[in-house]
């Protein structure tokens, strides 16, 4: 048996001897210490011509206008952008004025429009998704028949593309869909589930907690399972109920896993877009517009580069806030 396995060695060997005619002598020419820098450079030259160099012509182009894609045709304008994404009329901010918070008033009313769609989506997609997961992850951190296919099957979504979610989905709601034929089985109405504006908010909310809610709910899981069995144990001895041991025991020990699930989700519901394009493109009209596909369509729809640039300056800036306010959190229940 022993001649399979030096059979199996020789592609190898022959592979590494082949690199050694290559890395032998750049090895002598930079010395053991420096190797590491020639095997770290291929992903530098990834991350600096996808990640880093996006980022500094996108900041370039947040202060340029012009319908031109290429750098040196377009024209500096300073804050213009910016100042045009920010020019609203005074009675926006005024709550005794008919206008207040009302994008109309506003030169970029879709950017509000999407703005408001964002907050109003973040909140309550977060705060559904995090209740779920929590009450998902305490009732499969119990001992329960068949807790890993349950497990299985609340983290499935998670593996699929937010696009093959998207279009099982629309498949499920469209007016003749699965949903709507159940219910026109049953002698109702058809359901405007995706044009009409109040019931595409919430079914975007549905299929996103949906989706997303099972990586969450594994996370909160492994928390819950670091706690120590000992401290329950000693609260029933207390005469400590359920409530009270979740309430004392259970909550502030959780506290730090929560907060990265929760600033996780805040920053991921800010960066939605695929799946919601894919499901209802943005309507009907602009209910489910929020800030990515608004500035992907400024972009690349209106060709308005230097607007939609500085869009994502707004938006980059936010999730700087939102990871700040993860680091001080996080600092704060350690120190709790």
């Amino acid at each position: 048996m022993a001649w399979i396995g030096r059979l199996l060695l020789k592609p190898f060997v022959a592979l590494a001897t082949l690199a050694d005619v290559v890395l032998g002598p750049l090895q002598k020419l930079l010395g053991m210490q420096r190797m590491g820098y020639f095997f770290v450079l291929p992903n530098l030259l990834v991350f600096g011509i996808f990640i880093l160099l996006p980022m500094l012509l996108n900041f370039y182009y947040g202060f340029t206008a012009g319908d031109s894609i290429l750098p040196e045709n377009r024209q500096f304008v300073g804050l213009a952008n910016l100042e045009s994404l920010f020019a609203c009329q005074p009675t926006f901010l005024d709550p005794r004025s008919e206008s207040f918070m009302n994008p109309s008033v506003c030169q970029q009313d879709r950017f509000w429009r999407a703005a408001g769609n964002t907050l109003t989506f973040v909140i309550f997609q977060v705060g559904v998704m995090v209740l779920f997961a929590l009450v998902t992850a305490l009732a499969l951190n119990r001992e329960v028949r068949g807790r890993g296919f349950f497990r299985s099957i609340f983290f499935y979504p998670v593996l699929l593309s937010p696009v093959v979610v998207a279009l099982i989905w629309k498949w499920i709601l469209q007016p003749e869909g699965v949903f709507n034929g159940i219910l026109v089985g049953m002698g109702l109405e058809r359901l405007p589930f995706l044009v009409e504006a109040n019931w595409a908010r919430l079914w975007v909310i549905v299929v996103s907690v949906w989706a997303q809610m099972g990586f969450h709910t594994l996370i909160l899981l492994a928390g819950l399972q670091s706690i120590p069995h000992e401290l329950y144990e000693a609260a029933s001895m207390d005469g400590a109920g359920a409530w009270r041991s979740f309430r004392q025991i259970t909550l502030p020990l959780l506290m730090p896993t929560m907060v990265v699930v929760l600033v996780l989700s805040l920053i991921r519901a800010v960066q939605v877009f695929d799946q919601v394009f894919v499901l209802t493109t943005g309507g009907p009209g602009t209910a489910t517009l929020y800030m990515v596909q608004y500035i992907f369509q400024t972009a690349f729809d209106r060709q308005q580069f230097g607007l939609a640039a500085a869009t994502s300056l707004v938006l980059a800036a936010v999730l700087f806030v939102l990871t700040l306010g993860q680091l001080r959190l996080g600092r704060t229940s350690e120190i709790a």
